[in-house]
């Protein structure tokens, strides 16, 4: 957020804080919520590597386009498992899953 944006809410008497602080979540949460957003960045990112639509992905998968856009999008109705396998399917190697695990988000 811009200075001048936070200093105009602030001056209004809002906030600025974290979704950690909104949310009231644990450090487990929080890192749950990590490790799903970086899980579905590294899932975008190899599919648009390979040249893919959320189309093209889906059919490899035998899924929908919007079951795609809701990986990557880090969607709560989403498993963490269907991301690993969908990573897996892109061919990402246990080393690569590791490396987007162990990398910053982004």
């Amino acid at each position: 957020m811009r200075e001048r944006k936070r200093k105009s809410l602030a001056a209004r008497g809002w906030r600025i804080g974290s979704a950690k602080e909104f949310l009231g979540l644990t450090p487990a949460e929080q890192a749950f919520i990590e490790l799903r957003l970086k899980l579905a960045d590294g899932l975008k990112a190899r599919r648009v590597q390979r040249k893919l639509t959320q189309v093209d992905l889906a059919k490899t998968l035998n899924s929908s386009q919007s079951r795609v856009a809701k990986m990557e999008a880090a969607d709560p109705s989403v498993t963490l498992d269907l991301i690993v396998r969908s990573l897996m399917a892109l061919g990402a190697s246990n080393r690569e899953l590791a490396q987007l695990i162990a990398g910053p988000r982004g």
